[in-house]
């Protein structure tokens, strides 16, 4: 199919959805959920809990039963207080890891994950290595000092691709990171822009088309998006029930048809992140806190 044809396609099919009951869209979520996806990330907080608690065992495996049937890959976030146990696990089931270091302000706890992060790799827990999750979005590093971590990662790790998870504009911006990484992990997230739902899929392939020029040639991995499900909307962007069901499909879709390799945000809603986010932060989820799926 030629580009403007193509274009023209993926337009349309953004707003099948539009004529749709409440009802027939919850119909056409689970029929698009049932044919299973490239990659979920892992929620592993219980209401209550919050990044620095320490995870069960107990919790991380009733939360991966629940989405073992639809994900052939989970992606981690980080490599202790309980999160190294998540590849473990993802691994007894089949699925198969992007596990991250999680890395901030604080070099102690940098040191603890990067290790961690390591030696799950070499035990063979480790199917992509992510060094970092938007540490230059936030600003907790120089860009030195996360090329430092990125490069000593590599070093140790030769047999696994290694990479680092931010904005896909942070890799246009900074192309020493790009050039550093084996794989280009790339958020996108036109609701964070305001983006209208409608607009929303093409909005995403242009994000994606940047970092793959950013990257040269590398594989681009679409490392987190997704739409929340209630809240307060940010210019064009609406959460609601409705928009989250048809930019899941709509995502899962263009996955398919242009093999393109999506690790969908977020697996459960998780209440700790409104602190951060705002109210929107709570119902990134497929499944709600409580485990049940929403739509």
């Amino acid at each position: 199919m030629g580009g403007h044809r193509k274009e023209k396609f993926l337009a349309l099919a953004a707003l099948d959805y539009q004529n749709k009951t409440t009802d027939e869209l919850r119909v056409l979520f689970r029929k698009v959920l049932e044919q299973g996806m490239h990659g979920l990330c892992f929620s592993p907080y219980e209401e209550g809990q919050e990044p620095g608690d320490q995870l069960s065992e107990v919790a991380i495996r009733r939360r991966m039963e629940v989405i073992k049937p639809y994900t052939e890959w989970i992606r981690s976030f980080s490599c202790t207080d309980g999160n190294e146990l998540i590849p473990l696990i993802a691994k007894e089931y089949g699925i198969k890891t992007l596990v991250g270091a999680w890395l901030g302000d604080d070099p102690e706890i940098n040191e603890r994950e990067v290790e961690g992060l390591i030696k799950l790799a070499n035990e063979g827990f480790v199917d992509i290595a992510a060094v970092g999750n938007e540490v230059m979005y936030r600003g907790d590093l120089s860009e030195e000092e996360l090329l430092g971590f990125i490069h000593r990662v590599k070093q140790a790790i030769p047999q696994v691709p290694v990479g680092y998870v931010d904005a896909y504009y942070e890799f246009v911006d900074r192309p020493s990171i790009a050039q550093i990484c084996d794989v280009i992990l790339a958020n996108c997230y036109p609701f964070w822009e305001g983006c209208d739902m409608d607009y929303s899929l093409l909005y995403m392939k242009d994000m994606y088309n940047r970092a793959k020029w950013a990257g040269q040639g590398k594989k681009v991995i679409i490392s987190e998006t997704g739409w929340p499900s209630q809240g307060t909307s940010l210019e064009g962007a609406f959460p609601s029930y409705e928009n989250a069901m048809k930019y899941f499909m709509n995502t899962q879709k263009w996955s398919k048809e242009e093999d393109i390799e999506i690790f969908y945000f977020s697996s459960f809603d998780e209440s700790w992140k409104v602190g951060a986010e705002g109210d929107v932060g709570a119902y990134w989820g497929i499944w709600d806190k409580d485990e049940k799926l929403k739509f």
